[in-house]
């Protein structure tokens, strides 16, 4: 249910409605936009019928049920789309955030070398691996520690924040002392627990696609994130598997739309691991771009022929470097700030 409270509602006010939301057996999520300020109260159903009573307190306009099943990250919860913050990285309301940088981290010169170029062409966050689930047992499984440590010497050398990727509690938990942002990928989407342990830690979160994952379910692992408290999430559409064999995966960009009518969390493009093929990242970029997407997340290395995973989709520093200046030219037809 949502409670919406009328212009000039008072602290103490709010926090009245507040205890007796919770008195019910309820949350109570506080959303103040820009006219209205309104509280989702989620819970059991059970307790919903309690909250009927709360229309008699003079300050509250009305309450209106949430329909759909994820009830923080729909549009019924919140009317206007929300804008995510990381330091310089915006992403959503006009603003398109870009962020590149490996698929791992693997020694200190190739992560600061990286952060360095992806910055002077506009990236606005780095991203790179310390922590890699990997198909194959024997493949690189990343520097776990040590890579957090030169992905903040990197963030120290350039002011770029970063995200990397965690893939259980206890990997959650440590990157959270280091990182600007924790991601989830693909094959942790519905790892339940992970989702609750990133919510407690209060950071924001990139929040990938299952290759499987329906929007729906999706937007559901959106609402453990939310319900556990975390407040900045930005959605990841990286390719969903089809019977198509001709890239690594297809990228929904139907997935845009949808998301945006549904939802008012930001979503970014992953057109790396969509296609596996480097060929394709600049024109789903583009694609990407015009059918609304808030944001990319590319994979970008200094050598990619000796890179440890992914080398094959990944941009080398000049192919990038090109790349953004037609998406900056792009920017400006679609009224978007990078």
């Amino acid at each position: 249910m949502i409670i919406v409270l009328k212009p000039g509602c008072k602290p103490k006010q709010l926090e009245s409605i507040v205890k007796q939301i919770e008195a019910f057996g309820l949350k109570a999520h506080v959303s103040q936009g820009t006219e209205r300020t309104v509280i989702g109260a989620i819970g059991d159903d059970r307790g919903k019928h309690e909250l009927q009573n709360l229309e008699g307190i003079s300050c509250v306009e009305r309450i209106v049920p949430i329909l759909k099943p994820y009830k923080l990250a729909s549009l019924e919860f919140k009317k206007e789309h929300s804008q995510v913050k990381v330091k310089g990285a915006r992403f959503g309301l006009g603003s398109f955030g870009v962020i590149a940088g490996p698929c791992s981290v693997e020694n200190e010169k190739q992560i600061i070398k990286t952060a360095q170029s992806v910055k002077a062409s506009g990236a606005r966050m780095l991203r790179g691996g310390a922590y890699k689930p990997r198909t194959s047992p024997y493949s690189f499984q990343g520097m776990e520690e040590e890579g957090l440590k030169l992905l903040a010497k990197a963030r120290k050398e350039t002011g770029l924040p970063f995200v990397t990727e965690v893939i259980n509690e206890e990997s959650a938990r440590r990157a959270a002392e280091y990182a600007d942002v924790l991601q989830i990928g693909a094959r942790n989407v519905q790892n339940f627990s992970l989702l609750k342990t990133v919510g407690k830690t209060g950071k924001p979160v990139l929040l990938k696609r299952g290759m499987s994952t329906t929007i729906q379910e999706w937007l559901m692992s959106a609402e453990y994130i939310l319900s556990e408290g975390g407040k900045d999430i930005i959605l990841c559409e990286r390719g969903i598997r089809t019977f198509e064999t001709a890239t690594r995966n297809t990228l929904d960009i139907s997935a845009i739309p949808v998301v945006k009518e549904l939802s008012h969390l930001p979503i970014v493009i992953d057109p790396s691991h969509a296609t596996g093929v480097k060929q394709y990242v600049e024109p789903l970029s583009f694609a990407a771009m015009a059918a609304g997407a808030d944001g990319l997340i590319v994979e970008v290395h200094n050598d990619p022929s000796k890179a440890l995973c992914d080398g094959p989709q990944s941009l080398d520093l000049k192919e990038f470097a090109a790349m953004m200046v037609r998406i900056k030219a792009l920017s400006k037809f679609n009224k978007q700030k990078l």
